[in-house]
């Protein structure tokens, strides 16, 4: 069955909307550096971080699940999830939607970085807010790159980091969670959300991020992305240029055999 026009998706201002994104985003980051709410923070940082990663030291297996949800491969099929999310035609966006959707969604992510590495970046840089993972962090933390070091060489276990803040990971989770909450209803909404919370535990297990990484620097930048692109006219007008450039290249791939069969090509072209 087909799914309703996804509204957001028109080049249109939601005042309200864009508001309530930027007013949460710098709610929450402003919670982190308030003192008493951040010795909270810093609380449940060290108690989520015990309660996932101290059971790796009594299970190899649980230690090898969590090792290959963390190697990059494993990254590249979370990212083919989300993209099945944006492109299967009347499934969160009518097919012939699907192909704005993708580029509205690249524009958010182009925000995320842009966020990320401009004033977040700077900020975190001046204030000097940055800091090591947990599992550098932490007296007795299980490290699964050196619990499979062989492992480690070949696809890069991620476990570690000497920047940890915001996490980057957990922002584009959160932004692609978001942009499809904008379109999605029912249950289709909840899935994404319980996957991009899945997709976001195997940096949490293994002490590659704070809990905080995620919930506040990832939230920020995610509501701060995707309340810009999705809340604006921006991303749909950015949008509508990419599929007027790309509708030679669409038109042809949509000749192909297999391709053809694939709503993000067949869909007509904007008008």
């Amino acid at each position: 069955m087909a799914v309703a026009d996804a509204d957001f998706l028109l080049p249109r201002w939601r005042t309200r909307a864009l508001l309530a994104c930027n007013l949460l985003a710098l709610a929450v980051l402003a919670s982190w550096r308030w003192p008493p709410a951040r010795a909270q923070w810093d609380r449940l940082d060290a108690a989520a971080f015990r309660f996932l990663n101290a059971p790796l030291a009594g299970s190899d297996g649980w230690a090898r699940f969590w090792s290959v949800c963390n190697m990059r491969p494993v990254d590249l099929l979370f990212g083919l999830v989300m993209l099945a999310f944006l492109i299967k035609g009347d499934w969160v966006f009518p097919a012939r939607q699907v192909r704005r959707a993708l580029y509205a969604f690249l524009v958010v992510l182009a925000l995320v970085l842009l966020i990320r590495a401009g004033p977040l970046g700077e900020l975190v840089k001046a204030l000097h807010w940055q800091r090591a993972s947990p599992s550098l962090s932490v007296d007795g933390a299980v490290r699964l790159a050196e619990r499979f070091p062989g492992w480690e060489g070949k696809w890069h276990i991620k476990d570690a980091s000497g920047r940890s803040f915001p996490g980057d990971h957990a922002a584009v989770l959160l932004s692609w969670a978001l942009f499809v909450s904008f379109a999605a209803r029912g249950w289709r909404r909840w899935l994404a959300w319980g996957l991009a919370i899945a997709f976001m535990l195997p940096r949490l297990v293994s002490g590659a991020h704070w809990l905080s990484d995620n919930l506040v620097g990832g939230v920020f930048v995610g509501l701060m992305a995707a309340g810009w692109g999705a809340c604006t006219p921006f991303a749909v007008k950015v949008s509508t240029a990419l599929e007027r450039l790309g509708a030679p290249l669409v038109r042809r791939l949509g000749t192909l055999p297999v391709l053809r069969r694939l709503s993000v090509l067949s869909a007509p072209d904007p008008g």
